[in-house]
């Protein structure tokens, strides 16, 4: 199992739109993430600006990278575009963390 971690940006004042926008997500872009080695994905909100933190726990990074190849993701990040800091393609821009600490009850 990969853990993931990112951070993405909202444009100013979208913050409670981009939470509508994800209850819930679309059932077709929940079954892609799930297909493609997703077992657990969340996103969270900074209290304190527009910061996303998002963190993912991925079977391998090759099909993590192909979920951006789908239909449906091209279609999600179209939808989400308006509210979010987007590159050229309209995937949103994410800043890779690195792991630092990590504990698990094993």
């Amino acid at each position: 199992m990969i853990r993931k971690a990112f951070i993405m940006t909202l444009k100013a004042g979208n913050e409670v739109e981009y939470e509508k926008r994800h209850q819930p997500i679309w059932p077709s872009l929940q079954s892609t993430l799930l297909d493609h080695g997703v077992t657990n994905y969340s996103i969270f909100l900074h209290p304190n600006g527009r910061q996303l933190f998002a963190y993912a726990e991925i079977e391998n990074e090759e099909r993590w990278n192909s979920i951006a190849q789908t239909d449906v993701c091209r279609e999600w990040w179209a939808h989400m575009g308006e509210l979010m800091e987007t590159n050229d393609d309209m995937s949103p821009v994410a800043v890779d963390c690195r792991e630092v600490f990590h504990i698990d009850k094993s």
